[in-house]
């Protein structure tokens, strides 16, 4: 069968211009400090604003935060044989998706290792999915490498491209009264789930639309043409439904961290498998399809035969009760500080809590909720705790019953 690219897969190098996202002079208007991100030109905070207002703004009942996410990769995949191509790549059950059903997933590599995360969904006549910025060059390629390597499978990828096609996300407790007031009339947002999505029209304008985000708040990620993008933006960020500000890079970093999810490149990368990132839950629950057939790349290495997670050295964690803030890369010791056991893989000041929160990966025997750590910070060895996350409760929507 014929596959095809529809456009050029290329790896980024520093030596490249940024690209600015459709929405880059309306970022400038607002006051938008703007710094390079995945090779593209994207804000960092706002003026007026900053990181923590902007952070507590998104937690805030009756607001909503507007992200611009336009450096995702979106991908839609073509084909008889889609879902069975993509489930060779992915650990996730593909196949088994109902229409308009989303799930978030791991693209593997030989290994065991994780290539990137990304969001995929049945579309009905296409998989729509969603890669992270600075993976999806190198996604692309491996899935390139791989439909080589299944010459007769009947499965296409087709790249929406750097600037044609843009992407934000609207996420808080208001983005709901922001999303209902703009929807065509009949359409009943209590009615759709955490992780669905569906082809519509926000204010007139023709929008794939789902039910998910990275802040751990209920929330939407809005697909729509470039040409749209800025008209658009601007109706969602001057709704009455709500109150709705901008929001930058430096609060989403925040955002997702109290909510204990995984930056790609810090948290999981190819030397990390499922079973260390604490991410064999999306595979499906024990005695599932995909832990029993697996079939995807790298299974063997952190699954058994008979689809139980294998035991591993490392875990991640949370880290939470020291008192001053740990970054990435920083040593974690056992509780007398006498023996490396780990590293931070992120770390932030949560606006919150008002306290330093933390990421890591410690020994497996030291991962369980409650172990005293210390994490070594310019020098000096700092109590903290093995926490259980979401450090924050997630609000994620749930359909009334």
């Amino acid at each position: 069968m014929r596959r095809v690219v529809t456009r050029a897969v290329r790896a980024f190098s520093s030596s490249e211009p940024l690209i600015r996202t459709a929405l880059y002079d309306w970022h400038k208007e607002l006051g938008g400090k703007m710094v390079p991100f995945a090779g593209y030109e994207l804000p960092v905070q706002y003026e007026g604003l900053g990181v923590k207002t902007e952070h507590l703004h998104c937690r805030s009942k009756g607001c909503a935060s507007l992200f611009d996410v336009s450096h995702m990769g979106q991908i839609k995949w073509y084909g008889a044989d889609r879902a069975a191509f993509i489930e060779k790549a992915v650990v996730g059950d593909v196949a088994g998706l109902a229409e308009g059903e989303a799930r978030l997933t791991l693209i593997m590599k030989e290994t065991g290792g994780i290539v990137d995360d990304a969001v995929l969904a049945n579309a009905g006549d296409h998989v729509y999915m969603v890669v992270n910025g600075a993976c999806k060059q190198k996604d692309m390629a491996h899935f390139s490498a791989l439909l080589e390597a299944n010459p007769t499978m009947d499965a296409r990828m087709e790249y929406a491209g750097d600037t044609e096609q843009s992407l934000v996300a609207l996420q808080g407790d208001g983005a709901k009264d922001v999303v209902a007031a703009l929807l065509p009339a009949g359409v009943d947002l209590a009615k759709m789930a955490f992780m669905t999505g569906t082809y519509t029209t926000l204010g007139g304008y023709e929008v794939r639309l789902t039910r998910c985000g990275y802040t751990g708040e209920d929330g939407f990620e809005i697909s729509m043409k470039s040409d749209d993008a800025v008209p658009l933006a601007s109706l969602l960020l001057s709704s009455t439904a709500a109150t709705v500000k901008p929001c930058g890079l430096g609060a989403r970093d925040s955002l997702r961290l109290e909510a204990g999810l995984c930056l790609y490149g810090h948290d999981l990368d190819e030397d990390v498998n499922p079973v260390e990132g604490t991410l064999v839950w999306t595979l499906g629950p024990p005695g599932s399809r995909r832990r029993k057939e697996q079939g995807f790349l790298g299974a063997d290495a952190f699954l058994t035969p008979e689809g139980k997670p294998k035991k591993m050295a490392k875990k991640r964690v949370g880290l939470a009760g020291h008192d001053k803030p740990a970054r990435e890369g920083a040593a974690l010791y056992d509780a007398a500080g006498a023996t490396k056991i780990g590293y931070v893989t992120s770390g932030t000041v949560s606006p919150c809590l008002a306290a330093p929160l933390a990421m890591g990966y410690v020994d497996t025997a030291l991962a369980k909720e409650g172990t005293e750590v210390t994490i070594e910070v310019r020098g000096k060895k700092v109590a903290s705790k093995v926490t259980k996350m979401p450090f924050v409760e997630s609000k994620y929507w749930r359909v009334p019953e």
